[in-house]
């Protein structure tokens, strides 16, 4: 992520995060859905019966009980989400690419690239924790009974409600995974996807063939690796505090429950959707950040980019 520069100009610094943070947002429009099936999946075994078969299941019993629009069901938190995580990873991670080139004349290798991947994760996934609070709990709201609802309206109302029932730490509450989920994402991402790309380049030319191939693979890897913190997340922000008492204590106590109760393949589950957003979210946002970059040389410093954004 290096500096793009066209004709002598350049897209300013603050302009880079608002255009990721636009196509991260772009991109979770059409994943939502995934994110949604993946949530409920988390959260369904806490309550100690198996609701859904499989994912097609999971579609099939939201879509019947509650519509084709309940799908989408927190996607302003979701949007927000993108927002804040997505754009503060990529200032953080932009920051660190420029101090090491201006430290040591050259670009970062892949060991220097993980470690940068592994903070700016850290510190998207502190910045974006409110939003996910709300999210998870806004996806797993209807499968509730009646009376035990949340009905947040919206992530603001979500947020105001949190802060004044439970305190404005709840909104980090599930943090250490949702860090620790961020830092291993990141890592094994940048490693993963560049060197299936040079793995590739063999046999597919640079284009959008060879980015839906690498990140689809780097996606399986990513999901297998990062899988039982995002369940330690979810489930932590979902829980409910019944009489002074928290569900769970903590990560590993989330983990050692779902082993002991559910069985030790329960920390994948929401498998399936959980790879299918990931894989092409990684490619969507990336599309959209290409064109995005081009618009904005095209359209705003007038002049024709053929270079591609990143």
């Amino acid at each position: 992520m290096g500096v793009h520069t066209v004709d002598g100009k350049t897209i300013p610094n603050y302009m880079k995060y608002v255009l990721g943070g636009t196509a991260g947002m772009m991109a979770s429009v059409i994943v939502q859905p995934l994110d949604l099936v993946k949530t409920r999946m988390q959260v369904a075994g806490a309550s100690g019966k198996q609701e859904y078969k499989s994912s097609f299941d999971c579609i099939a019993k939201v879509f019947q009980s509650e519509g084709f629009l309940a799908f989408y069901n927190g996607i302003s938190a979701g949007l927000l989400r993108q927002a804040t995580y997505t754009t503060a990873r990529m200032g953080v991670y932009q920051m660190e690419v420029e101090h090491y080139q201006n430290a040591y004349k050259k670009s970062p290798n892949v060991l220097a690239s993980m470690a940068m991947g592994v903070v700016a994760g850290a510190c998207g996934a502190v910045v974006g924790n409110p939003a996910e609070v709300s999210l998870i709990r806004m996806m797993a709201d209807n499968r509730l009974p009646e009376d035990q609802r949340r009905k947040y309206k919206n992530v603001g109302d979500a947020v105001l409600r949190i802060i004044r029932e439970e305190g404005v730490f709840a909104l980090w509450r599930g943090c250490a995974p949702t860090v620790a989920r961020a830092m291993i994402v990141n890592m094994v991402q940048l490693a993963s996807y560049s060197q299936f790309k040079l793995l590739f380049k063999n046999y597919l030319n640079e284009g959008l063939g060879l980015h839906i191939a690498s990140s689809m693979c780097s996606g399986l890897l990513t999901t297998i690796a990062s899988m039982p913190m995002d369940m330690a997340k979810t489930r932590i922000q979902n829980m409910k505090i019944k009489d002074g008492k928290r569900e769970y204590k903590g990560t590993l106590d989330v983990i050692m429950s779902v082993i002991r109760n559910e069985g030790v393949f329960s920390l994948w589950k929401g498998f399936t959707p959980y790879l299918c957003r990931l894989g092409p979210h990684t490619v969507f946002a990336f599309v959209f950040l290409e064109q995005l970059n081009a618009a904005y040389f095209k359209y705003v410093l007038g002049v024709e980019s053929k270079q591609p954004g990143l």
